[in-house]
């Protein structure tokens, strides 16, 4: 499962009911992080195993994430899309604070080239210190490497494995989006198999699930292989920054669960930026732009975020003050799967398919309410 918290939803400046871009990724495994209901020793890791990952960081997003229960320990790796400030201001700040809440934890770093060198230049004139090593990754780099390899791997552990992934975009900085993909494998022993062979329970079965052969007490040979079974779950997010053109994911987002992506404005309102000065084109989507490549590609769940300030953060489409029914209008004029428009702390969970029987194709995102705890 991965639970989506949104930060900040706010196009170049933030409102009063808007932050600008950050989106926290919960990476939760149901079998040992307390998402389901469980054994004690998986209520005890709860609170210590919920890793979650951070897209962007705009200004002010540390101070976004007080009225959460996210962790700064807990932070696996931050991914900065562009170098543009609505998407990075907050970087410093954020690494700052969790140097000082005491982390010593090593975090992964996905970003451009140039956000190393912001953070060069800050630690040189603050005297910015962290105790913890920053593993810094060129997103230059990544893409640079040949053949299909364009993702970083970040094990949470033997049966939790995240990667993400890089896809270039359409922006007037280089931009991108990252996939977000969860594996999650489980061995489920077959104990109906085991009573039918005769085999009654004992610590036996516990070695059999954990991948030993054993030997019972009559001399039997047993195959963990014939009692167990591997449950796989992927689940995939794809995060785009700013672009324009979202036909650029349209690789990304095969077999992906849900897209997260920017729409600025409405088209009308694009249309018009775009003949009120043809010398300059701001290079965002509209609901419009992403709903149509969402109908074609045949995306069951969509996202949009990443509104311009024009737009209140009502829902109305009587009213003559622009706000977030316009926004919505847009896109189902030419999308008929789940939109979602994102509002500051908004969660959301979403569940991919296993590898055994799962019949949930349309359910697989939910809006659970916001994750203000004040």
């Amino acid at each position: 499962m991965l639970k989506l918290t949104f930060l900040g939803t706010s196009a170049g400046v933030p409102t009063k009911q808007r932050n600008v871009t950050a989106l926290a990724i919960e990476c939760l495994n149901p079998h040992t992080s307390g998402v389901q209901q469980g054994s004690r020793q998986q209520s005890n890791q709860s609170k210590k195993s919920r890793p979650w990952v951070l897209i962007d960081c705009g200004e002010g997003t540390q101070q976004q994430l007080l009225h959460t229960k996210l962790s700064l320990h807990q932070l696996a790796a931050i991914c900065i899309t562009h170098v543009h400030g609505d998407h990075c201001y907050g970087l410093p700040g954020l690494l700052a604070s969790a140097a000082m809440s005491g982390r010593r934890e090593p975090l992964t770093l996905i970003a451009p080239k140039a956000i190393a060198t912001l953070l060069e230049a800050i630690t040189l004139t603050t005297e910015l210190y962290l105790p913890f090593a920053l593993d810094f990754i060129a997103i230059e780099e990544v893409l640079a490497e040949q053949g299909d390899t364009n993702k970083v791997n970040i094990s949470l552990s033997d049966q939790h494995q995240l990667d993400i992934d890089i896809t270039p975009l359409s922006h007037r900085v280089a931009s991108h989006g990252f996939g977000i993909t969860q594996t999650i494998s489980r061995r489920i022993l077959n104990t109906d198999k085991l009573m039918a062979d005769g085999i009654p329970a004992s610590a036996l079965w516990g070695k059999l699930q954990q991948g030993e052969d054993v030997t019972t007490e009559d001399n039997r040979q047993l195959h963990s292989v014939d009692y167990v079974d591997e449950e796989i779950q992927r689940t995939r997010v794809v995060v785009a920054g700013d672009n324009d053109t979202p036909n650029c994911l349209r690789k990304a987002i095969i077999d992906a669960d849900l897209l997260v992506h920017e729409a600025t404005y409405t088209h009308e309102v694009m249309m018009a930026i775009q003949a009120r000065n043809p010398d300059y084109d701001p290079m965002h989507s509209s609901a419009h732009v992403v709903g149509t490549f969402a109908q074609k590609m045949n995306l069951k769940n969509i996202i949009l975020t990443h509104f311009s300030a024009r737009y209140q953060n009502f829902d109305n489409p009587d009213s003559e003050t622009p706000n977030m029914a316009y926004i919505r209008l847009d896109a189902q004029s030419v999308y008929q799967g789940n939109l979602w428009l994102a509002e500051d702390f908004a969660q959301y969970t979403v569940d991919g398919a296993t590898d055994l029987a799962d019949n949930r194709e349309d359910n697989r995102v939910q809006y659970i309410g916001s994750a203000r705890s004040d």
